[in-house]
């Protein structure tokens, strides 16, 4: 384990807009995260980690609206039952 404390939402993003990150990339790297975190092998800013669940919350909300209107297209293709 690193005693470097990482910032979540920095390495997520690097520098770039939380708007120019993919979600999927955000998910999979708030997974590796986490889970190094959960794991003792990674250290996080405590205070960051809190405030930038934000940018993973805001990629699980834009995939769950993908898989509602995705479930809606089929419903509506397989027609009435």
């Amino acid at each position: 384990m690193s005693d470097r404390e990482l910032n979540f939402a920095r390495e997520i993003m690097g520098s770039r807009s939380y708007r120019d990150v993919p979600d999927a990339e955000v998910l999979a790297e708030a997974e590796r995260l986490l889970d190094g975190w959960m794991s003792g092998e990674l250290r996080m800013e405590r205070p960051k980690i809190y405030d930038h669940y934000a940018l993973l919350l805001l990629a699980l909300t834009r995939q769950v609206r993908a898989l509602e209107a995705r479930v809606s297209e089929l419903e509506a293709a397989r027609g009435p039952q």
